[in-house]
């Protein structure tokens, strides 16, 4: 097991590049490692902060008055099962480079996830998705410490409670420690069926249509990269969280408020006459354009949904103070609560 450090500035690990020390930082490299430093951890009554690739992430600049526990654990096993493949990966392994390996050994269903930063331990507590996909399609199960029980086990993806970027890890935050994920994939050398329509244009084909993986992933990186949204040192845009915000999913009352407010706005029908709109059609139209400034943040030349340091010198209380106005500013015009997508550590909005 690493040695713990003290003072170690946490802005370095995190996607934002903003926060301030860990009063305790660890490494760990292996399951048994990572279960022994928080269980001893939390005997000790010391606060945990479970760090992955930090691209979700916003610390306070006051940092964690605790310990930090980077999860560095490796290893990706694969079994065939029914005709799928089962790919099981533990949590400290890069998500992208798991998505370029499953397309290039023609494992179909998570190439559209493609470009996404961040460490396959995150993917089952955000239900990370893009461009039509999302990981609860696709998690046959998840491996996880209970920090209640003290013990390991395994749920399935219904104990996981998957809803659009959410799921019960969210509602009960710190209880789970991920260890591993198992995906359920599909042996083909096309993609899932197409299922967003800025992909299918991109991709010329018809929504439903599937194309080679190798293509799928291709456009899904090119419209990434147009929006800052592929880590890119040498692109201010991608100094960011990703997508600050969620698309709100309004209930039937909520969107007929929306709509005697906004007419003719863009909506996706879900199912229970649930409407979800789009979050970067909402702050653009309550006044905050790409490129939007406040103090040492920026809202991305690129895509609205995203907040950025771009000069890399922003603080926390910056991006928040950014992060408050756009969402005041989107509730007072639209009567809608913008929620924060990252995980906020020590701050709130």
């Amino acid at each position: 097991m690493a040695d713990r450090l003290a003072g170690v500035p946490l802005a370095p690990y995190t996607t934002l590049r903003t926060g301030g020390p860990a009063r305790a930082f660890t490494r760990a490299e292996t399951q048994d490692e990572l279960i022994a430093v928080v269980a001893e951890a939390d005997r000790a009554g010391e606060p945990v902060l479970v760090l992955g690739g930090g691209s979700n992430l916003v610390v306070s600049d006051d940092g964690f008055d605790g310990l930090v526990v980077r999860v560095a654990t490796r290893g990706v096993d694969v079994t065939a099962e029914d005709g799928r493949v089962l790919v099981t990966v533990q949590a400290g392994e890069d998500w992208d480079a798991l998505v370029a390996r499953c397309v290039a050994e023609r494992w179909s269903g998570i190439e559209c996830l493609s470009g996404i930063p961040g460490l396959v331990g995150s993917t089952p507590i955000q239900n990370v998705g893009a461009y039509g996909q999302e990981v609860a399609q696709i998690i046959a199960g998840v491996r996880v410490y209970d920090r209640t029980t003290g013990q390991v086990g395994e749920l399935t993806a219904a104990e996981c409670g998957f809803a659009y970027r959410d799921s019960a890890f969210k509602h009960d935050p710190g209880r789970h420690v991920v260890l591993a994920v198992t995906y359920a994939l599909e042996r083909s050398p096309l993609s899932g069926p197409v299922a967003y329509r800025e992909l299918a244009a991109r991709l010329g084909v018809e929504i439903g249509e599937r194309v080679p993986l190798t293509d799928a992933r291709e456009a899904v990186l090119e419209l990434r990269r147009g929006k800052g949204m592929v880590l890119d040192p040498g692109d201010p845009d991608t100094r960011s969280a990703g997508s600050f915000f969620t698309n709100p999913v309004l209930g039937p009352d909520e969107a007929a408020a929306l709509a005697s407010r906004a007419p003719g706005h863009p909506r996706f029908d879900m199912p229970g006459g649930m409407v979800k709109v789009p979050a970067a059609w909402l702050i653009e139209q309550a006044g905050f354009p790409k490129g939007y400034e406040k103090g040492r943040a920026r809202i991305s030349t690129k895509h609205t949904l995203a907040l950025t340091n771009p000069s890399g010198e922003a603080r926390t209380d910056e991006l928040l103070a950014l992060a408050r106005e756009v969402r005041d500013g989107v509730h007072e015009k639209f009567g809608v609560w913008l929620v924060n997508e990252p995980v906020l550590v020590g701050v709130s909005l």
